[in-house]
């Protein structure tokens, strides 16, 4: 497998929506995309930018060799992942497949005494804060309920439970500007999450309080299987209005541009100017999770026209044009790709089984006898698979 390789299936219907009337509508094609800030063309040709261009100028070419080597690896890591869910090595992964340039761009803007607060896909932003790909997984095999400690990296654990991250955010700039820090607060949520209250209350919070916070939308299209027309009858951005702060839309394929407004937006924060929302218009090139079959509601042709778009091509088509990087420098990219992808998979086959009882646990500080009664159920459900298992041992013994 190549480092630059989606690894996801083709889907096999075509897509829509069905209207109130019951018939099925066309999705908008990317072809038509809405205007957003782009530094860097999907052919990879380097466009100006008068408002954001000053926060990539010094920019050298080893810092977007570092770019590409960020985006790389955090693909190969959440390939390899996917497949150990596959495997049967983890009960579940959230892919980052196309969602690179949003959050390498963004994670790499960040300084080291910023917070982060993710939701459950942003492996790329945890690579660029230094947590160890491995820890990422502990909580999707079973094994630990986060697997880092957030202070050390100044990274939350992840949010599994939609949109609430966002107010936790938002307290915790509220509390940073009270002790007059000089430092800022970015809240990662996704297109679908817009939609819940916990987001709504966490825009008006932070309005009216000032608070140093940079909300990180990711839009990827698809809220599952909801597609985005169906979250917003206004571009998301847009809803920054409403609250009193500013929005901007960039091109969530664009390692650059995400790079230069995550930095604006975080500078706002930190001189005291508010919150910002930024939407990363982007691709969920993957199914939501390996729970998820995207070939349901979605088809060739919309995929298809995101693939050109992929946030690694890009770059690479610019580094090659640019002369920044040379055969050399992708050939020992692939060997550390492949290295990572084998360090990933001994950690995990080196993790436990999970504890089947672990989730009675920790619910009651006292216990509860609710609780007890559930324990005693599901330890009678798993011993009928020892006894039937048992059962068959002896039924073929006798046979002989």
């Amino acid at each position: 497998m190549t480092v630059e390789s989606t690894a996801a299936r083709k889907p096999r219907r075509s897509a829509g929506t069905k209207s109130t009337a019951g018939k099925t509508t066309a999705r908008k094609s990317p072809s038509t995309d809405p205007e957003l800030v782009q530094l860097l063309t999907p052919e990879g040709k380097r466009v100006k930018n008068a408002e954001y261009d000053k926060y990539v100028a010094g920019i050298t070419p080893e810092e977007l060799r570092g770019l590409y080597r960020d985006m790389v690896l955090t693909r190969r890591f959440d390939a390899e992942a996917t497949s150990l869910q596959r495997q049967g090595e983890l009960g579940l992964w959230a892919s980052l497949l196309g969602q690179e340039a949003a959050q390498i761009g963004s994670g790499r803007a960040t300084r080291e005494d910023d917070y982060v607060f993710p939701t459950y896909r942003e492996h790329g932003v945890a690579w660029c804060r230094g947590v160890d790909p491995t820890n990422l997984l502990g909580m999707f095999r079973g094994v630990n309920n986060g697997g880092w400690d957030p202070n050390s990296n100044n990274f939350q654990l992840y949010t599994i439970v939609i949109g609430s991250q966002t107010l936790h955010a938002t307290g915790y700039a509220m509390g940073v500007a009270k002790d007059g820090a000089d430092s800022a607060v970015i809240a990662y949520f996704g297109d679908g999450a817009s939609s819940q209250g916990d987001v709504a209350e966490s825009f008006t919070f932070s309005a009216v309080y000032n608070a140093p916070v940079v909300f990180f939308c990711q839009n990827n299209q698809w809220a599952i299987s909801e597609p985005t027309e169906k979250q917003t009858r206004v571009p998301l951005y847009q809803r920054a209005q409403g609250y009193g702060f500013p929005g901007v839309r960039v091109d969530g394929n664009d390692v650059l541009a995400c790079l230069a407004v995550t930095k604006w937006a975080l500078e706002r924060a930190r001189a005291g100017e508010g919150p910002t929302l930024v939407e990363a218009y982007t691709y969920r090139m993957g199914a939501h999770t390996t729970s998820d079959d995207p070939t349901r509601y979605r088809g060739d042709e919309e995929r298809q026209a995101w693939e050109a778009k992929d946030p690694i091509l890009r770059l690479r088509a610019y580094l090659e044009a640019s002369n920044h990087a040379n055969d050399g420098f992708f050939a020992e990219l692939e060997t550390e790709s492949e290295a990572l992808g084998k360090r990933v998979r001994e950690a995990v086959r080196a993790m436990p089984d999970p504890d089947h009882f672990a989730i009675f646990e920790n619910v009651y500080a006292d216990g509860h006898a609710l609780v007890d009664e559930e324990r005693a159920q599901f330890a009678a459900y798993q011993a009928s698979f020892a006894t039937e298992s048992d059962s068959g041992s002896a039924a073929v013994s006798g046979g002989h």
